[in-house]
C-alpha cells in the first residue's frame, strides 16, 4: 500500500476509485464500504484510494471537544494494508481546510489532484464546509465532472446501525462484547510498559503498567477485563484493571495495568498490545488488603474460566 501525506502527492489517475472519510474504528460498516471500493476498482482494472483525515475533523472544528479515537493512524495503516487497499492519502485537517466548500473539495482534491472515476460513500456521508455536501450533491458534481457515485447501505446488527459513535458509547459502558461485535475484531490498545508503584507485586500479583502510545486513544470504562496481550512477539492472557486504584490511591489518575498469567519478568520499556475479550466487574474500593487479594484471586479464576470457554 502506498501512503501519501497530501492529495497533491498522488499521481493523477483517471482509473481511480475512491472513498473519503475519517474511518475511525474501521468497523464492519466501514469494511462494507472498503469491499465495494475494491470490487469496483477491480471491475475497471483501476486503483483503490482511501482518503482520510489527520487529526480527526471533530477534534479540530470543535476545539473544546475531547474526542477519543478508536484507531490510531498507525493502526489504520495496518488494517487498510491487510484489507488490500492500494493507496492511502492522509490529508492534514486544519481549520483552513475545514473552510473548503463541498464544490471546492470535489474540484481541487478529487478531480484535479486525484482524477477520480468513481466515488464510494457510506449511507450518511457528508462533506465540505458545514457538511453541506451529501449524496445528491455528489451525484450532481459527478454529472459535471464525469465520475460515478455509489452509496453503500448501513450495516445493521440487532436493528442498530453500526457506527463509531455507538462503539465509543459501548466502550464508555464497558460493553466490550458489543464493541468487538461492531468492530468485527477485538478492540485493542497499545503502549509502553513503565514503572508503577509496584503495588501489585506487593500483593503477590505483579502487573505491567502501560503508557499509551497515543493519548487520544479511547479506553474502556474503569473496571476489570479479561485480555489477551502480545509482548515481545509472544501471546499471553491476563486480567487488566483500568481505574484509579481507590483502595490505595487518592489522586483520581487513571492507570492501565495488566497481570499476565504465567509471566514474571522485568519488561520495563517494552511495547505491549492489549486486546479486550470480556468485562468482569466494576472497579471498587476494598476495606482491607486481604479483601483485595481475595477479589484478585477470584478475578483470575473467572478470567481463566472465560478463556477456557473460548479456546
Amino acid at each position: 500500500m502506498k501512503i501519501f501525506k497530501d492529495s497533491s502527492e498522488f499521481k493523477k489517475d483517471k482509473k481511480t476509485v475512491i472513498t473519503v472519510g475519517s474511518f475511525d474504528g474501521l468497523h464492519i460498516g466501514h469494511q462494507k464500504i472498503l469491499k465495494k471500493l475494491l470490487e469496483l476498482s477491480k471491475e475497471i482494472n483501476g486503483t483503490s484510494v482511501l482518503l482520510t483525515f489527520e487529526p480527526h475533523p471533530r477534534s479540530v472544528i470543535a476545539k473544546d471537544f475531547n474526542l477519543k479515537i478508536l484507531t490510531t493512524l498507525d493502526e489504520k495503516k495496518l488494517y487498510l494494508e491487510k484489507f488490500g487497499i492500494d493507496n492511502l492519502i492522509v490529508q492534514n485537517f486544519t481549520l483552513e481546510f475545514s473552510q473548503m466548500t463541498s464544490e471546492e473539495f470535489i474540484k481541487k482534491i478529487l478531480v484535479n489532484d486525484i482524477g477520480v472515476s468513481h466515488i464510494v460513500i457510506g449511507h450518511d456521508h457528508k462533506f465540505g464546509k458545514d457538511r453541506l455536501g451529501d449524496e445528491e450533491k455528489l451525484k450532481e458534481f459527478g454529472r459535471q465532472h464525469n465520475f460515478n457515485v455509489t452509496s453503500v447501505e448501513a450495516e445493521m446488527i440487532d436493528g442498530q446501525i453500526v457506527s463509531s459513535t455507538k462503539i465509543r458509547k459501548a466502550l464508555n459502558e464497558g460493553n466490550i462484547e458489543k464493541v468487538n461485535l461492531f468492530l468485527g475484531r477485538n478492540y485493542k490498545i497499545s503502549g509502553k510498559i513503565v514503572e508503577g508503584t509496584k503495588r501489585g507485586r506487593e500483593l503477590g500479583f505483579p502487573t505491567a503498567n502501560i503508557k499509551l502510545h497515543d493519548e487520544r486513544k479511547a479506553i474502556p470504562k474503569n473496571g476489570v477485563y479479561v485480555v489477551s496481550c502480545v509482548l515481545k512477539n509472544k501471546n499471553y492472557y491476563g486480567v487488566m484493571n483500568i481505574g484509579i486504584r481507590p483502595t490505595f490511591e487518592n489522586n483520581n489518575q487513571t492507570t492501565l495495568e495488566v497481570n499476565l498469567f504465567d509471566f514474571n519478568r522485568n519488561v520495563y520499556g517494552e511495547d505491549i498490545e492489549v486486546k479486550f475479550i470480556k468485562y468482569i466487574r466494576d472497579e471498587k474500593k476494598f476495606e482491607s488488603k486481604e479483601d483485595l487479594i481475595n477479589q484478585i484471586r477470584l478475578d483470575i479464576k473467572t478470567a481463566k474460566e472465560i478463556i477456557e470457554g473460548i479456546n
